[in-house]
């Protein structure tokens, strides 16, 4: 008896403890399936309203004068006299004389000259009074020849008078280039002579620039050309064109000074792919220089500034709502992700103006999204406001 409840015990334990275990999971109450909603991710948006905009170039480019030239003699001499301005950074005015060669010579010349017309006066005069002679005692006869006549003999000294005239005017112009001078206002950048000096015809004496007006040769990319609203080849009219704002840090300062775009390039350069439009100061070390004084100097490095054309009701958004491939996010009005190409007019580092693809009143996302996908859930935020954390940093992706 002990041996039989020794052995059949603990297969009845087991067998007790395995029809529990089936009991309890017959009766156990079914599970509760819960599924997550993905939550939607925070993005920070800003509203499409229609502005009247005037579009804008940046650019930058050289300073440099419309007349730069080699300062040259036309006659040879000793140099007798230099102005105190022909020197490097002095100025000089039209006409003003920077180089005077001897003109001693010159003035011998203008004599002989002289003389040279006077003598040729009177033999023209004697010339024509024995032509009129001749032609007085040959009245009376039949076809006398145009020698009896002393025709020849007139032309003859009606062409030496011609020549000696020449001869003096030579002689005057000559005097007058022993004075070197220009007929610009403008400044000396380089000299090659001095006094004593003897220099022949067409030598350098210095090196000059003019300064009533500047030029800047400014590159333009092609897609800016529709924010110029400029044709290829455009001149501008006398005393018109877009304005063009210069800057520069010079003396610690921001310097600022106003021009003129007056024409563009009529050819594409074919290296860079670049058009060149030229814009002017006029009057750059006088009148037009900058509100803390400073010219507008030759050689100067400075960015610009181009006033392009005005677009009334114009679609303007933020430039970070415009991402690669020119689309933009919009948040639908069902909270949905919406990935939309645009049509872009203008882009520049601080706006985008597109003409097509969106619509006043859309919400256009400009944080950063991680994974974006058509159709996901945003919820859209104004942005932070100045002083606040910047929004793109605050934006984390999605939850």
């Amino acid at each position: 008896m002990n041996i039989w409840v020794k052995s059949v015990a603990p297969l009845l334990v087991l067998g007790l403890g395995v029809g529990v275990f089936l009991l309890l999971d017959v009766f156990k109450p079914d599970a509760r399936k819960q599924e997550e909603a993905s939550r939607p991710v925070t993005v920070f948006v800003e509203t499409v309203v229609p502005v009247d905009i005037e579009l804008e170039v940046a650019t930058e480019g050289e300073v440099r004068s419309r007349i730069a030239i080699d300062l040259v003699t036309q006659v040879s001499g000793r140099i007798a006299d230099v102005s105190s301005e022909f020197t490097e950074g002095g100025s000089f005015k039209p006409g003003e004389t920077l180089v005077a060669i001897e003109d001693i010579d010159y003035r011998l010349a203008l004599s002989q000259a002289e003389a040279r017309v006077a003598a040729s006066e009177v033999a023209v005069e004697l010339a024509l009074a024995d032509a009129d002679v001749a032609r007085k005692q040959l009245r009376d006869a039949q076809n006398p020849s145009p020698l009896a006549l002393k025709k020849p003999q007139l032309a003859e000294a009606k062409a030496v008078l011609t020549a000696a005239k020449a001869d003096l005017e030579q002689a005057r112009v000559n005097l007058e280039r022993s004075r070197v001078s220009l007929p610009f206002v403008g400044r000396v950048s380089a000299t090659y002579v001095d006094l004593g000096q003897f220099v022949s015809a067409g030598t350098p004496l210095g090196r000059v620039f003019a300064t009533d007006r500047i030029e800047l040769r400014l590159p333009i990319r092609q897609d800016q050309l529709s924010a110029l609203g400029l044709p290829i080849g455009y001149v501008a009219p006398e005393g018109g064109g877009p304005e063009v704002l210069l800057s520069a840090t010079l003396a610690g300062l921001e310097q600022r000074w106003k021009g003129r775009l007056v024409r563009l390039d009529a050819s594409v350069d074919s290296d860079t792919r670049l058009l060149y439009a030229i814009a002017v100061v006029e009057d750059p070390y006088g009148k037009n220089v900058s509100e803390h004084g400073m010219p507008l100097a030759v050689g100067l490095y400075v960015e610009a500034v181009v006033q392009g054309r005005r677009i009334e009701q114009a679609m303007r958004i933020p430039r970070s709502a415009l991402r690669a491939g020119d689309t933009v996010y919009i948040v639908g009005d069902n909270g949905l992700l919406n990935i939309r190409s645009v049509g872009v007019t203008h882009s520049s580092p601080d706006f985008a103006v597109i003409h097509e693809g969106i619509n006043a009143g859309e919400q256009v996302i400009v944080s950063t999204i991680r994974n974006p996908l058509e159709g996901m859930a945003v919820v859209g935020s104004e942005r932070l406001s100045a002083g606040e954390p910047d929004a793109q940093a605050a934006v984390g992706g999605r939850d």
